[in-house]
């Protein structure tokens, strides 16, 4: 507004004396000669706009213009915060501001005795902040935090914690012509504030919401903080992951078997020290008061390590084909030959809870597709994890892949890196309902592959077979009764209720510690039963389960489509005709006849390990083996085809 304002002056005095003063004149002019009564000119403005703005908030401001003695006089530094907590106190936001038209222009090295001096309005803030006590201060810029190397490098990212001792890694650009502070202002008066007790975020206030978002703990520009951070921030990580991905892919089928070979000798080599540093979580999780499925899940035994092993050998003596397989093969022209081959989804972001054993198990599905891998494990099984991610990395990096696969150790990294979808692929999320179901809300970019529930159902047939379905019906319950696959509701044909089949069934549960609860249709036909189920979707997780009346198959089918969570569904019969229909009508991932619903596991299925068990319904569905971690791409080779050629 200034500069306008000469430029018309200036053009009548033209026409007096001559002289002519161009435009550039002009604004050199005003940036060398005016600064004073530019700010006089733009305070005022500035203020309106403030008040502008929070009124339609219903929200009062005042202005506070201060200058350099109000804060080197004890007297006026007193009556100056008095005024701020004053203005605090009655809900009106106090804007603060040097008041640039009567101030002396700042000195460059002006920190009297440790005090960090005003300069701009960087240090003002700093000032401030720590002169109310403030928990928070937020500095904002017009980029989006500190970089480690210039914001303009392709491979430059925001460093989202700032130690003071990483300011020796920092290099300052120039500040802008506008005002008197830039970035090195605002990491020193950051630093300032921090030593004096007020936390500092340095973010991008173009952006929308930022404040809201700092606030409610999401990773948004750079925190200070004296915590000195060890583990390597997530976006290296998945970043890794994803170059990791393309070496794993480089490599010999042969090279990837042999990684795979070597963790499951590791595990076998080293088992002591793998059950004794189990122990230590164990010990911890009984501190804790962690029982049931929980505890049976973190727990490793001798024979658990043997046959993870040996499920690693399978996946690694399965692995030679997986990657660049030939799907398809179409001859399009004489000079024209396409191919369709499987290749690695990318990277993948696995999610477990209290499953240790789970992760050699993804780890070698992983590298047997040659997919790049991020892993968080449950901090129960911290010190068994640490151990077998050990074990992982020195089988990859004898071959240079070591990135591929990376444990994050913070619960709160899951949040950023699901927003992450320029590096990460898929999220398969293994555990409780709830973990599936939080992951599910929070990923809004990269698709996720996983059950929420694991309501699984045996149905005795009126056919069936009285010793088959008391061994099928304990080792359904039993086997792992922590386990998603595990039975949570019996379904018994109404025909069998007054039958000793149906008391010998009870009987094996109950000698099997097994607590029984009633659906409603069985509850009305006993006086003194067991109690009610409360809910006939519910995932018991433990020792156990639901019993209830059918009238028949078909009444079976439908109230497993009805409570179920298309997991899997058993029916015990030797009538085949029925048989047939069950498994045929069925809308589960794993439908079986006459067998364990333990089964439904990649391991007893052949498949070596699963990375996870999913119920949807696009790409993989039911366990997940290195087949489901595959997708394919297209490659077609031609000798100066041109789309012209083949016009219709």
């Amino acid at each position: 507004k200034l500069a306008q304002e000469v430029m018309m002056s200036m053009s009548m005095r033209e026409t007096i004396s001559g002289n002519y003063n161009t435009k550039e004149d002009i604004k050199t002019l005003m940036k060398s000669s005016f600064k004073k009564p530019n700010a006089a000119v733009g305070q005022s403005g500035l203020q309106a706009l403030y008040e502008t703005m929070f009124r339609n908030y219903g929200i009062l401001v005042g202005q506070v213009l201060v200058t350099k003695p109000d804060f080197y006089n004890d007297h006026t530094r007193q009556q100056l915060f008095t005024t701020i907590n004053e203005l605090l106190q009655l809900n009106i936001i106090p804007i603060i501001n040097t008041n640039d038209a009567v101030s002396p222009p700042p000195q460059k090295d002006e920190d009297p005795e440790g005090v960090l001096g005003i300069k701009d309005n960087d240090s003002l803030a700093a000032r401030v902040a720590v002169e109310t006590r403030a928990d928070l201060a937020i500095l904002m810029s017009d980029v989006d935090g500190i970089y480690d190397r210039s914001p303009s490098h392709e491979d430059a990212r925001v460093m989202h914690n700032f130690n003071p001792v990483d300011l020796a890694k920092v290099e300052f650009g120039e500040k802008s012509d506008a005002g008197t502070g830039g970035m090195e202002s605002k990491v020193r008066s950051a630093l300032w504030a921090l030593e004096n007790g007020s936390s500092v975020v340095i973010c991008n206030g173009m952006k929308y919401n930022t404040i809201r978002k700092i606030m409610r703990g999401d990773k948004v520009g750079s925190f200070f903080t004296k915590a000195e951070v060890d583990a390597m921030p997530v976006e290296v990580l998945a970043k890794n992951a994803r170059s990791g991905s393309r070496r794993l892919q480089a490599l010999a089928p042969e090279a990837r078997a042999k990684i795979i070979n070597k963790i499951a000798d590791s595990l076998i080599s080293r088992q002591d020290e793998i059950m004794s540093v189990n122990e230590l979580d164990l010990r911890q999780a009984r501190l804790d008061g962690v029982v049931g499925a929980m505890y049976s899940r973190l727990a490793f035994s001798p024979q658990k390590i043997q046959a993870l092993a040996t499920g690693l050998k399978q996946i690694a003596a399965t692995s030679y084909q997986n990657v660049g397989k030939v799907v398809r093969r179409t001859k399009v022209s004489d000079t024209m030959d396409l191919v369709q081959r499987t290749v690695p989804i990318g990277v993948l972001m696995v999610i477990f809870e209290s499953r240790p054993d789970a992760l050699p198990q993804v780890a070698s599905l992983a590298i047997a597709s040659a997919n790049g891998l991020l892993m968080k494990g449950g901090k129960e099984a911290t010190n068994s994890n640490n151990l077998l991610m050990n074990i992982v990395k020195e089988a990859l990096s004898e071959y240079g892949c070591a990135d591929a696969i990376s444990m994050v150790s913070k619960r709160e990294a899951i949040g950023d890196l699901l927003k992450m979808d320029q590096y990460i692929d898929l999220v398969i999320p293994r555990g409780s309902g709830e973990l599936v179901k939080s992951i599910k809300e929070q990923s809004k970019m990269i698709p996720v592959l996983g059950h929420a529930e694991g309501v699984c159902h045996v149905y005795v047939d009126k056919y069936a077979d009285l010793e088959k379905a008391r061994a099928i019906v304990k080792d359904s319950k039993t086997d792992y009764p922590a386990a998603c696959n595990a039975m949570e509701t019996l379904l018994v044909h109404e025909d069998l209720l007054k039958t000793p089949v149906f008391d010998k069934i009870c009987s094996t549960l109950k000698e099997s510690g097994v607590a029984i609860f009633s659906g409603p249709t069985l509850a009305k036909h006993l006086t003194f039963g067991p109690p009610q189920a409360h809910s006939l979707k519910h995932e018991y997780g433990d020792m156990a389960c639901t019993i209830e009346i059918v009238k028949d198959m078909y009444d079976a089918i439908d109230h497993i489509h009805k409570f179920g969570s298309s997991h899997t569904d058993v029916i015990v019969t030797d009538n085949e005709e029925n048989a047939q229909i069950f498994l045929e009508s069925v809308d589960s991932a794993c439908v079986f006849a006459n067998c364990s619903s333990r089964m439904a596991d990649g391991y007893r299925l052949g498949l070596g390990a699963e990375v996870g068990i999913s119920t949807g319904r696009i790409h993989a569905r039911g366990p997940v083996g290195v087949e489901g971690l595959l997708t394919t791409k297209w490659v077609l080779n031609g000798d100066g085809d041109i789309a012209a050629d083949y016009a219709r």
